[in-house]
């Protein structure tokens, strides 16, 4: 009897927790409590049975609802993308006229991993601005200048050469500039915005950029 009333005392913390399935091993208990007071050597590997039965029918459903509620951190999904069949698009309109962009994972304007590319032209320049999250950049060609902080002027930006990466954290001022024809991949956890420090720069103001 002792060992009915310790799982009893157990079982009481996930009866709360479980709600309905909580009400069903209540059930459970008080049937095993009556047989277990009429043979309670027979009845121990009965208990055993019974209850890892419905503690696993009860935890279940909670399990799975808590993990779909998580988001995915994984794709199921593959894809190869070779540099010639790359789908470029013009855009996106939150950068200056001349940018061209493809998506290679996820979906760059939603919650999740996304991985996407920007393809711009010699001499072009995205004016100060920040980004709501942690920003994660490898340039793929060409020559990219980035400045940080405060003091954004050209001349004392860091050029990024084909095959270099960085990363800066969310809210860090920078600006831009390309030497030659440029492509560079973003990669993180969307959506990607960006907020121009000006917003006479910011392109979907119908305002043009020096």
């Amino acid at each position: 009897m002792r060992s009915v009333f310790a799982i009893q005392r157990v079982t009481a913390q996930l009866m709360k927790m479980l709600g309905v399935a909580g009400q069903l091993i209540r059930l459970v208990i008080g049937l095993l409590d009556v047989l277990c007071t009429a043979d309670p050597r027979r009845m121990k590997p009965i208990i055993a049975v019974v209850l890892t039965g419905v503690l696993v029918s009860a935890l279940a459903p909670a399990a799975q609802a808590q993990s779909s509620s998580e988001p995915a951190s994984h794709s199921h999904e593959m894809a190869l993308h070779t540099p010639g069949k790359i789908e470029w698009k013009a855009g996106p309109p939150s950068l200056p006229t001349g940018a061209k962009f493809a998506v290679l994972e996820g979906d760059p304007t939603k919650e999740g991993p996304f991985v996407m590319r920007l393809q711009v032209p010699d001499g072009y320049h995205i004016p100060p601005h920040t980004h709501p999250k942690t920003e994660r950049v490898t340039i793929i060609a060409g020559g990219f200048y980035v400045a940080m902080g405060d003091d954004l002027q050209r001349s004392k930006a860091t050029k990024l050469e084909a095959g270099s990466y960085g990363f800066w954290p969310a809210g860090m001022k920078h600006a831009a500039w390309t030497e030659g024809p440029t492509i560079i991949q973003l990669h993180g956890t969307g959506p990607w915005t960006i907020n121009y420090v000006n917003p006479a720069d910011d392109p979907r103001n119908g305002k043009k950029t020096e």
